[in-house]
């Protein structure tokens, strides 16, 4: 598949449509600025007709509702998607009068239509109007007229993709479609024929790379602290999951729901990335042999599986070929399990108006694919979009519907203050799918921090999800869990955080006692085409003590043509892990990849027994409140300060300080003086010289002592260094006391490769805090090898101290090694 040619077409398209768009409204007297008069009969000395006239009201309405630049970028994406799914149903032979719209036999950007048009039958084509158009000889106008009414036709069996002719997007159908440097002529010439037959592909990087523009201004916007509006939710979270991974999440989520209770070899081995489960305890396979038996009844007409995040329904159509493999293990013929499919089966929700369209088309493409006359047979899927329903636009399917209303009933009484039946009927039909359980969640949920969410946003998730408040993707995970059914399947693809930072710590905890982990597939940055890491997960509904997961690792050297060269990779990078084995460590990471013995040796003493780590001092006023020492008279300065009574007593102002710096283990990066006259007291006042530092908890109880720092935020490895008598410390370059005598024990062991180990697993971030090095196990041995690494550590600390010292950085500088 040619992306960078579908990339270059889409993003070209969204520029050429919107300006085509707004010249078309333009003509009909409507500008960013103004619109006259909204029932105006002439625009500019042109006498519109009744159905023009009609229609330009429409658009006034609807910018008067949401703006002109909102209904302009609005109408570009709907003629967008109905482009690009003609173009799909021509190349694959599936449009009813299988004559092209865009090129002909050979593919060129030449319609066939037109030179059928005398002899096409297309239901609603007036031939008196074709002939007229060809006989004036106004080929575009006729092409216009054909391609309206093509899309007409296609209305009763795509409705939602081809909704009916003689609104306001009709008006706005853009000029000079003929031209070779047209949005169509660039469709046609520029993707290559092929690249239009693989279904899922194609449609999910067009709406992606057509959304590029609208997400890189979303970000600029957040660059700028401008908060992520409802209308822009879509761009800044949209992302296309790679096949791979799609069929990764269904076949381990709805392959496994159907194989548990109707074991078959055949499709087992036609699923690549079906992973079998480890082996278990006798116990726990007990429970598991019950669970199955419960899924024997299971007919394939029953299960329910649903994507509350469809985007442009990539997931929705492999789910489609997954069960269309699972009702003809059963006898079906591919006609009836089609239907059965659309109809009992699948379902789907977005947020985003246009991608529920093309997911739309997607599936009912994919039900074409195995039923050559499924558009006429009047059969539509469950997929919705929020509409005209606010709740839904703000919080799409995060929504919770306790107790769904009766259905609205068709009334024609439609009166100037109640919306129409059919945004009534969209509304609860959005509303019933949050309101129902089912057997499979599958999703790619969007991304986004709280910090970008809008304040309504923010408060829902805030009352909703207090434990996964901290990004939108933890607080889908909850919501999936509760849409699955007890004992069915939530399958997401999330960023990787979840599994390790301290503000998702109550939700690991949740899901490890509430929920099993069946899978989890963990994926280094890029290996989604983004900079950051990802893990698959597979949560069953109920909690199985002791069941051993399955978990995998992938990165980008496993990658080849966007897709494993192997799998799974077995590369000491494949475990079977029993996740009561992560509520052993402090946090509850999910470490999956450690041995027994690791996790058994949280079991023992902690070095918080012996230690105290704390963050020190945030002045927030480097310049006002610091100083390099060499900037100071070394006169002025208390060295050795041995207390912090003694700091109080004294009449000194500058004091040594720790401020973190560059990567150095044992001593050293002692380059930074501190304010600290009179216990600090301009430091602390907030209101001196109008000045807002922060001093509170600094733990200035530990200041001055002997103690252990390290930069807290680090890129490279964890290092530590000894601090002699006499420092206080900063937020960045934190210190840890530690009990008589073992200092340099401790020193050892956060400076070795077993310390470095255990932090890889309490933080795996480059953020190192005092929680971090508390929760690391210790175990001092006898006092003779107790000895021997304080004896060594010393050394070590002495050697590092006369580096740091040959060289004039040092205030304890006395001449150059060299010289």
């Amino acid at each position: 598949m040619n992306k960078s040619a579908i990339q270059k077409f889409a993003m070209g398209a969204r520029t050429t449509l919107m300006e085509q768009v707004a010249q078309r409204a333009y003509q009909y007297g409507i500008t960013k600025d103004g619109y006259g008069d909204a029932n105006a009969v002439t625009v500019n000395g042109k006498a519109l007709s009744t159905q023009e006239q009609s229609q330009r009201r429409e658009l006034v309405r609807e910018i008067q509702a949401k703006g002109y630049d909102q209904v302009i970028e609005e109408v570009a994406y709907t003629w967008f998607n109905r482009f690009i799914a003609l173009r799909y149903m021509e190349v694959n032979n599936y449009l009813p009068s299988h004559i092209r719209v865009f090129s002909n036999a050979q593919g060129a950007f030449d319609p066939e239509i037109l030179k059928e048009a005398l002899h096409i039958d297309l239901p609603g084509l007036d031939q008196s109007k074709v002939a007229e158009y060809i006989e004036k000889n106004e080929t575009e106008a006729l092409y216009r007229y054909l391609l309206l009414t093509q899309c007409n036709a296609l209305n009763e069996g795509l409705p939602k993709m081809f909704e009916k002719m003689g609104g306001y997007t009709e008006l706005l159908f853009p000029n000079n479609i003929l031209r070779p440097d047209s949005v169509l002529g660039h469709m046609v010439s520029d993707i290559p024929e092929e690249d239009w037959t693989d279904q899922v592909q194609i449609i999910g990087w067009l709406y992606q790379y057509y959304n590029t523009e609208l997400k890189a201004e979303t970000f600029d916007l957040l660059k700028k602290n401008v908060k992520v509006t409802k209308e822009r939710i879509p761009s800044a979270t949209q992302l296309f999951t790679p096949d791979w991974i799609v069929r990764y999440m269904v076949e381990n989520s709805l392959g496994r729901l159907w194989l548990e209770g109707h074991p078959n070899q055949a499709l087992r081995e036609s699923w690549k990335y079906y992973l079998d489960e480890a082996e278990q305890e006798p116990e726990v396979e007990a429970q598991l042999v019950v669970l199955r038996s419960q899924r024997q009844t299971l007919r394939p007409e029953d299960i329910t599986l649903i994507d509350p995040c469809m985007g442009s329904g990539h997931i929705l159509v492999y789910a489609f070929d997954v069960l269309m493999q699972i009702y003809e293990s059963e006898g079906w013929s591919q006609r009836d399990a089609a239907a059965a499919i659309v109809q009992k089966n699948l379902y789907g929700l977005d947020i985003d108006r246009r991608a529920a369209q093309l997911a739309y088309f997607a599936v009912m493409m994919k039900a074409r694919q195995y039923d050559r006359r499924f558009l006429t047979r009047g059969i539509q899927p469950n997929l919705y979009h929020p509409g005209t329903y606010a709740e839904g636009q703000e919080f799409g399917s995060l929504l919770i519907v306790d107790e769904l209303e009766p259905k609205p009933e068709h009334s024609d009484e439609i009166t100037l203050f109640d919306s129409s039946y059919e945004d009534k009927l969209n509304t609860w039909n959005f509303r019933s799918l949050l309101a129902r359980q089912y057997d499979v969640v599958v999703t790619n949920p969007p991304y986004m921090g709280s910090s970008n969410m809008n304040d309504k946003l923010s408060k829902f998730v805030k009352d909703n999800h207090p434990d996964a408040k901290g990004d939108l993707f933890s607080c889908f995970i909850e919501r999936g869990n509760r849409m699955a059914n007890q004992d069915g399947y939530n399958c997401m693809v999330t960023m990787q955080s979840w599994m390790f930072l301290s503000s998702f710590e109550k939700l690991r905890q949740k899901l490890l006692h509430s929920k099993t982990i069946m899978n989890l597939m963990h994926m280094e940055n890029m290996v989604m085409g983004i900079a950051f890491g990802t893990a698959v997960t597979v949560f069953r509904n109920c909690h199985i003590d002791g069941f051993k997961g399955t978990y995998n690792q992938i990165k980008l050297k496993d990658i080849d043509n966007s897709a494993p060269k192997e799998f799974p990779v077995l590369e000491n990078r494949f475990a079977w892990v029993n996740a009561s084995n992560f509520s052993r460590i402090p946090g509850s990471p999910i470490v999956y990849w450690v041995s027994e013995k690791v996790f058994l040796s949280f079991s023992n003493t902690k070095l918080s027994e012996y230690a105290s780590p704390r963050i020190g001092l945030i002045t927030g006023d480097t310049d006002r409140f610091l100083r390099l020492w060499f900037e100071i008279s070394l006169k002025n300065i208390y060295w050795e300060c041995p207390s912090n009574d003694a700091a109080k007593s004294s009449d000194f102002k500058w004091f040594p300080y720790q401020k973190g710096g560059e990567f150095r283990r044992w001593f050293g990066n002692n380059e930074f003086l501190l304010n600290w006259e009179n216990d600090g007291w301009e430091c602390k006042n907030d209101n001196f010289s109008g000045s807002r530092v922060k001093s509170h908890n600094y733990n200035g109880e530990y200041a001055f002592r002997a103690a252990i720092t390290w930069t807290k935020i680090s890129s490279g490895t964890f290092a530590c260094r000894f601090v002699p008598v006499g420092f206080m410390f900063d937020d960045a370059g934190p210190i840890c006391t530690v009990s008589e005598g073992k200092v340099f024990f401790v020193l050892g062991l956060l400076n070795s490769k077993v310390g470095a180990f255990y932090l890889s697993m309490v933080s795996p971030t480059i953020n190192y805090l005092p929680g971090h090095i508390n929760s690391i196990p210790i175990q001092f041995g006898t006092k003779e090898s107790q000895a021997a690494c304080t004896l060594a550590v010393d050394k070590l600390v002495q050697i590092s101290k006369q580096d740091w010292d040959s060289y004039e950085t040092s205030w304890d500088f006395k001449r150059h090694p060299l010289v």
